[in-house]
């Protein structure tokens, strides 16, 4: 008998087979890569819906793979051989640690690539030996005070009764190179959250105001690099920070200022998609959410990203989403601030445009140099890269 953590994947189960192996292959190397930022050793061993990870430190194990993209869950599990009556005895030495006379309790039993017994046959002899370990327990199939699951597999017994919910999704990698914009904000983190989560390799652009934004508002999209970071240990990170004080010099010259914030975003846009062509990303990520802003309406987001190229998908994971309902996934990966200091724009309207027409935005650009300000801005921009939370300038 050894402990071993035990991790389940779940929507890989379904790929065909050739697919399946390439993404648990990821799966892997993902899973090597996080118990390595956190100086853990441990041994892979793949079984069919199962990863099992052999160390000593099980604990941590078990708390860094239930972070990994592609996990549905994670176990400390006893780990025996694949004979069956050394699977119930072990059942049975488990349960009675947890379990006292007079509770109510009931297996969980699977089988998978064994014959000679059903999974309904394994269940019952199992809970019969509990029971005799136990005297005085009650079977209760539907609200159990205790559940013990007990797996018997081709490759040996697995016996567990508490599991750690994982993120799901897919590995990261499975899916290519995405930039997303980030902001201070709520929003932009969890979507890009969201697209790691269906296996998309994250970088990020953020769009720094200078004097025109509120002293804290770098600090603040640096701290959500930082949060994002954990969720890939053991890959590297990058973030550009791109000035766009100059443009904001020209913006705010405009005598009309309704169609700020749609100038603005037509302007991110526009340079997000030149750093995409020459980085050879796949696609842009947003965190937009419909009707929350002025910018946002259905009118405005289509005047807005019209300034796309064709050939770069535009993704906005947040699209329907309630506030509460992101502040919720923010909440739960660790981006989630009730304070985060001064980062108000000062460049916003009061009254901005709800349904702006694109004529008289493209007229309001007639007053910008658009190419010019583009060129000046990425020209002045700093390079950071965090890895597991850590922030380095890089240039």
């Amino acid at each position: 008998m050894t402990k071993t953590v035990m991790a389940r994947y779940g929507e890989l189960f379904l790929k065909s087979d050739s697919v399946q192996r390439y993404y648990t292959k990821l799966l892997t190397k993902n899973i090597r890569m996080a118990l390595k930022a956190s100086d853990l050793e441990g041994d892979i061993i793949l079984h069919r819906g199962r990863i099992l990870i052999n160390g000593e430190n099980t604990e941590e194990i078990a708390k860094v793979v239930s972070r990994i993209f592609g996990i549905v869950g994670v176990s400390i599990a006893v780990h025996t051989s694949a004979d069956r009556d050394e699977i119930e005895r072990e059942a049975a030495e488990f349960a009675a640690e947890k379990l006292k006379p007079g509770m109510t309790f009931a297996v969980r039993a699977r089988r998978s690539n064994v014959k000679g017994f059903t999974s309904q046959e394994l269940g019952a002899s199992a809970g019969s030996r509990i029971y005799e370990k136990v005297p005085g327990l009650t079977v209760n199939l539907t609200d159990p005070d205790y559940e013990i699951f007990v797996e018997a597999r081709k490759e040996g017994g697995l016996i567990y009764d508490n599991t750690t919910e994982g993120p799901g999704g897919l590995p990261v990698g499975t899916q290519g190179k995405v930039l997303s914009l980030i902001s201070a904000g709520i929003d932009s983190p969890v979507a890009s959250w969201l697209v790691m989560k269906r296996g998309c390799i994250v970088s990020y652009v953020h769009f720094n105001g200078g004097k025109y934004m509120g002293q804290d508002t770098k600090k603040a999209s640096l701290e959500n690099l930082s949060n994002l970071s954990l969720w890939t240990p053991g890959h590297s990170v990058e973030m550009l920070s791109v000035n766009i004080e100059k443009f904001y010099d020209a913006l705010t010259k405009i005598e009309n200022q309704r169609n700020r914030c749609l100038l603005c975003k037509r302007f991110m846009l526009r340079a997000a998609s030149e750093i995409v062509r020459n980085n050879e990303y796949l696609a842009l990520v947003m965190g937009n959410n419909l009707g929350q802003v002025a910018s946002q309406t259905l009118a405005n987001m289509a005047v807005v990203e019209s300034v796309i190229p064709a050939e770069i998908p535009l993704i906005q994971p947040l699209i329907t989403y309630d506030k509460e309902e992101t502040v919720k996934i923010a909440r739960k990966i660790g981006t989630f601030r009730k304070l985060s200091g001064d980062v108000a724009c000062s460049v916003v309207p009061k009254h901005p445009a709800v349904s702006a027409s694109i004529e008289s935005v493209l007229e309001d650009e007639k007053e910008l140099d658009i190419p010019g300000l583009i060129k000046i801005c990425l020209n002045d921009t700093e390079k950071y890269k965090a890895l597991n939370g850590k922030i380095t300038l890089t240039c």
